[in-house]
């Protein structure tokens, strides 16, 4: 597709200053390409250069332009809109809060916006992607806590809904994710923890309804019976049961004997709440035991500096998902849409 030379056109510069509302006539003129050109650019579709499409992105944005949604609606039959659904049980402190943010920034100076959904523990997570896909109220949606068999998915897919998942699936469809290697996370955890001559693992896990809670799972055990240490598994709660439920049975393990003398934890809050349990128990990280975490944002040394930590670079989930969501309401090819996998290497680090 030929752009037009770049230059602005004083009438449209006139338009923009103007108490009207700005178009893709308003970009078109004051970039000087062509207004197909414009909302290509704004769609990310993939024919358009990168240079271009922000070029795009920064004129609307200094321009205020807003599509108008009512309209866009009646034309095409599309909102505009992506909706991202999250249980309300995530890590909100941590990892939550850099995915919304991070999809919301990919999405900014593109056509789509995006709105939160959250359902709560007693919920059926079912009933926030039938309100979305019967009422029609977005365009696509994102999730996450996916499960092996996850109906959610078979629902979108049954539809023919664009979606893309924070996670994989065990059912054998070919859609957009984007994941964090667990099971990865998990062995090279128990290498960190066993490298330190730490013997007695604790591995406090996410649900294990949850893909990524077996994949964590899996590749624990594997990686304690092949650096030849003892493995156990935390299993009347979980890395989302809660600081105070996490910390009470942490306590209640440690004030048994043998105590663990390492512990791997699948989440930042699970991580704190373990760490103040076992030192309620008489313990010292970095002395009597050592523990590994996770964390999106850079917070965990500053609570604790000995903590053990790998970093997931959930921005780089959410840039993922948004692109990748925005290619399936486009119906692109499936390479367009993409799966994405971070697989950790390393500890931050090792001391």
């Amino acid at each position: 597709m030929t752009e037009s030379p770049a230059g602005p056109t004083p009438s449209i510069l006139a338009e923009a200053g103007a108490h009207e509302r700005p178009t893709l006539k308003t970009i078109a003129g004051a970039t000087g390409l062509a207004i197909a050109t414009v909302s290509r650019a704004l769609k990310d579709a993939p024919d358009i250069g990168e240079e271009t499409k922000k070029r795009v992105r920064e004129t609307a944005l200094r321009l205020g332009y807003r599509p108008n949604r009512a309209g866009v609606r009646l034309r095409t039959g599309k909102t505009n809109v992506i909706a991202l659904i999250l249980s309300t049980e995530a890590d909100i402190m941590n990892h939550t809060s850099r995915l919304i943010y991070s999809i919301a920034n990919a999405l900014r100076g593109t056509a789509y916006h995006l709105v939160v959904m959250p359902y709560f523990p007693d919920q059926d997570p079912m009933e926030p992607v039938r309100y979305v896909v019967e009422t029609e109220s977005a365009d696509a949606i994102i999730l996450n806590q996916t499960r092996p068999d996850d109906p959610r998915v078979a629902y979108m897919a049954q539809h023919g809904f664009p979606f893309a998942t924070h996670g994989r699936t065990a059912m054998g469809l070919d859609h957009p994710y984007f994941d964090f290697d667990n099971e990865a996370f998990a062995r090279v955890a128990v290498r960190a923890l066993a490298q330190r001559g730490r013997q007695r693992l604790y591995l406090i896990p996410p649900p294990r309804a949850q893909n990524y809670g077996l994949h964590m799972r899996n590749g624990f055990l594997d990686a304690c019976a092949q650096h030849g240490v003892i493995g156990e598994i935390a299993e009347i709660f979980d890395s989302d049961s809660g600081a105070d439920a996490v910390e009470a049975a942490c306590n209640a393990r440690f004030s048994q004997l043998p105590a663990p003398d390492g512990m791997v934890s699948a989440s930042t809050t699970a991580a704190m709440a373990a760490v103040a349990g076992a030192e309620a128990a008489g313990y010292d990280i970095g002395a009597d035991f050592d523990l590994v975490a996770k964390e999106a944002i850079r917070f965990l040394k500053r609570f604790r500096k000995e903590i053990i930590v790998i970093h997931e670079d959930v921005s780089r989930a959410g840039d993922f998902l948004a692109h990748a969501v925005m290619a399936a309401i486009e119906r692109r090819p499936p390479a367009d849409r993409g799966q994405g996998l971070e697989v950790p290497q390393d500890v931050d680090a090792l001391r």
